[in-house]
């Protein structure tokens, strides 16, 4: 274990909870219209038996949540940077799968619904509806499009399938949603209700697919055409570890923070379909822009034959893990591997007192170590490097449980901490912040996951 150490001058604290403002105003968001939907469901009237009454409220329910899932996916800037991609993917996730249900739920009652009024099997009145009753094949195949992106998105299967593939996949979730709205407009007895009803639904669409083209199409190609990424040297830090710098027009109106990550495209005629997630590994400064990876994969391996003068597109900044969020003072920065990256950049932006936690198998694993080393004693940061396998342990137990955070870190409840490393790690190191009691706005981790 290596340690570097030096004082260092603490600031203010901030007061602001972005994070909370944010997701409140999502609760409040889906609160208002999911009231809005129930009151136009009432005034559509009641004179269908009760299956049909229950498959129609679930249908437009189903409409809700998917504008709600657009919203979670659009990567508008002013909710990634305070809720971060990971949750808002999460959120996408989970309410995907409620869609599922809640469409699956309006066809089956609104099927028997329909054959017990006409006293028809339901085979027999699935096939009327289909062939008789306009936009009812529409919602059928939007049905079958969002049960295929479903299945692919089920963690078993998502593991086996390349991000690209995945994402070709996913996109045909746009259809469905234009296929559904076309059954609503077609067959939605609330849609038709009034004028009321169909403005509110039109401006609920127009609003969700806004965000969407918005977020996901115009803004990164106003950003790219206003900044002209492009690579200006691809540097080697071990092995399997390079670092790429690159430059542009105006970076210093560039709205990335340290911690921060792009959606990185390195426009050859090998790479340019490929979309590889990688953070900053040093803050802006307002004229180069540098990442950092580690040959895991293909995308990040082929990184070192990247040639200088390379055009990029990227998309971003992403990310909530960010001293936007900071609560205290001073604060703990966890890294393990190559998460070190956004790590790294933080410790250059933060001011106060920091302690850095390093967690590597091996002295020579510690990539960027000696930046690190430099910068910790520049700004009189601790550096801790935390060596060994997975299962090491110290006189207080596993390196990063409980008891060695509380060792290493004695004040560590009164600082907030910021993880970034593998899955097990950063499941170990919130496990043991949660035995020590720490306050959950003070601690922060993302896992870089990505939303169709």
């Amino acid at each position: 274990m290596t340690t570097l150490e030096a004082p260092a001058p603490a600031p203010q604290a901030p007061t602001v909870r972005p994070r909370v403002l944010a997701r409140t105003g999502l609760y409040l968001l889906l609160a208002a219209n999911a009231a809005v939907v129930a009151v136009l469901f009432a005034n559509a009237g009641f004179d269908d038996n009760a299956l049909v009454l229950i498959g129609r409220l679930t249908g437009l329910y189903a409409a809700l949540i998917m504008a709600f899932q657009l919203l979670l996916v659009a990567r508008l800037p002013w909710l990634d940077r305070r809720i971060g991609m990971d949750r808002l993917t999460s959120w996408h996730r989970w309410t995907g799968f409620g869609l599922l249900w809640t469409l699956l739920a309006h066809a089956v009652f609104i099927t028997y619904g329909y054959a017990q009024a006409e006293n028809l099997p339901v085979v027999t009145q699935f096939a009327e509806l289909a062939t008789t009753v306009d936009g009812v094949l529409r919602a059928i195949v939007a049905l079958l499009l969002i049960i295929m992106v479903g299945a692919v998105s089920v963690r078993a299967a998502r593991r086996r399938l390349a991000y690209e593939t995945w994402h070709f996949i996913h996109l045909y979730t746009y259809l469905a949603v234009v296929l559904a709205f076309g059954h609503q407009i077609s067959a939605g007895r609330t849609f038709a209700g009034s004028a009321f009803a169909r403005g509110y639904w039109w401006t609920l669409w127009g609003v969700a697919l806004g965000a969407v083209v918005l977020g996901r199409l115009l803004l990164p190609l106003w950003r790219n055409l206003r900044h002209q990424f492009r690579v200006t040297a691809v540097v080697p830090e071990s092995d399997n570890v390079v670092s790429v710098y690159l430059t542009g027009r105006d970076l210093h109106r560039l709205p990335a923070r340290a911690g921060q990550f792009f959606l990185w495209r390195f426009l050859t005629k090998d790479r340019w379909w490929q979309a590889n997630p990688f953070s900053l590994s040093a803050a802006p400064d307002g004229r180069t822009l540098r990442l950092t990876a580690k040959a895991l994969g293909p995308g990040s391996a082929g990184l070192r034959h990247i040639q200088p003068g390379t055009r990029v597109f990227a998309e971003g900044p992403y990310g909530a893990f960010t001293t936007l969020h900071q609560r205290t003072p001073n604060a703990v920065l966890v890294a393990g591997g190559v998460g070190v990256t956004p790590v790294r950049a933080l410790l250059e932006d933060m001011s106060g007192h920091v302690v850095v936690l390093y967690r590597v198998r091996a002295q020579g694993d510690a990539v960027l170590f000696r930046e690190l080393a430099e910068l910790a004693q520049a700004r009189g940061a601790i550096l801790h490097l935390l060596t060994g396998p997975n299962d090491a342990e110290t006189e207080h137990g596993p390196l990063l449980g409980a008891a060695n955070l509380a060792a290493l870190v004695p004040d560590i409840g009164s600082r907030d901490v910021f993880v970034c490393g593998p899955p097990p790690m950063t499941d170990a190191v919130l496990r043991g912040l949660r035995e020590l009691g720490l306050p959950r706005d003070q601690v922060h981790a993302e896992r870089f996951s990505l939303a169709g």
